[in-house]
């Protein structure tokens, strides 16, 4: 995958663009060195999706939603997740 920074992508969005589209090439994006973005081709089928898979979408995310709020009840306060998995690796 290659890196590209903002200001590289503003001068060359149309060459990125195609290039994802024509080779299914990747890229990160980064501002100030730090990713911030991707660019990615889109799969057909999501551009070409119907309501059901809207719908579905949807429902995934919901799904995602409880799970986020179900894990945040039980979380400690004041530890982030980095905190939290540097603990556990110890």
């Amino acid at each position: 995958m290659e890196t590209v920074g903002v200001r590289e992508l503003k001068a060359r969005v149309s060459e990125i663009v195609d290039a994802v589209q024509s080779q299914g090439k990747r890229y990160r994006i980064t501002k100030r060195g730090k990713p911030v973005a991707l660019i990615v081709p889109a799969r057909t089928s999501a551009l070409d999706a119907d309501d059901d898979d809207l719908d579905h979408d949807e429902a995934v995310w919901a799904d995602m939603d409880e799970l986020a709020r179900e894990i945040g009840k039980r979380w400690p306060k004041g530890v982030s997740a980095v905190e939290a998995l540097s603990a556990d690796r110890r």
